[in-house]
């Protein structure tokens, strides 16, 4: 990946991983993780181009952790238009390739498991062990403390906006 590919690896990133999609995802993406791995991660972000176009991306990075270094696939997408060519199998491959050669000793990659082409695709690629990790969510905006605070908020911004300035006489 270079420079260059940082917007357009963003843009098919954020048609890809929607909020209607994955209405629950763990991560969020937006545009730092694309910056943000590309600055601390550069061996790590590849991009798959056909005919100079995107083709698709994986964003990956290590993790050091006692004795063990893992590799974490932290996001993987393919163009609609390019899906079932191949392209994700030579991200993979080539991330795997990179880590090997850095010393990684174990992969780790996540996905929905309601994305079942995904979880197919990870274990034909020698990933294994799939466990279910379950990720709750809250709604803040139905608690009862966020209505009060946003009541409080409204009620101090609306007094100092009425406060008329006293007159030195």
């Amino acid at each position: 990946m270079t420079i260059d590919d940082l917007s357009p690896v963003f843009h098919l990133g954020e048609s890809l991983f929607t909020s209607e999609l994955y209405p629950y995802l763990y991560r969020t993406w937006d545009e730092w993780e694309v910056i943000g791995l590309y600055n601390t991660d550069p061996e790590y972000c590849l991009v798959a181009k056909v005919d100079g176009q995107l083709a698709g991306f994986i964003l990956g990075t290590i993790i050091s952790k006692a004795a063990w270094t893992y590799g974490y696939i932290i996001w993987l997408g393919v163009d609609k238009n390019f899906q079932r060519r191949g392209v994700a199998d030579k991200l993979v491959d080539k991330l795997i390739e990179r880590m090997i050669e850095d010393g990684v000793r174990y992969m780790l990659a996540d996905t929905d498991p309601k994305n079942v082409s995904a979880v197919k695709f990870f274990a034909r690629k020698g990933f294994g062990n799939a466990r279910k990790h379950i990720f709750m969510s809250m709604n803040l905006s139905k608690h009862e403390y966020y209505g009060r605070l946003i009541a409080y908020e409204r009620d101090k911004a609306e007094r100092s906006g009425y406060r008329t300035p006293r007159r030195h006489l």
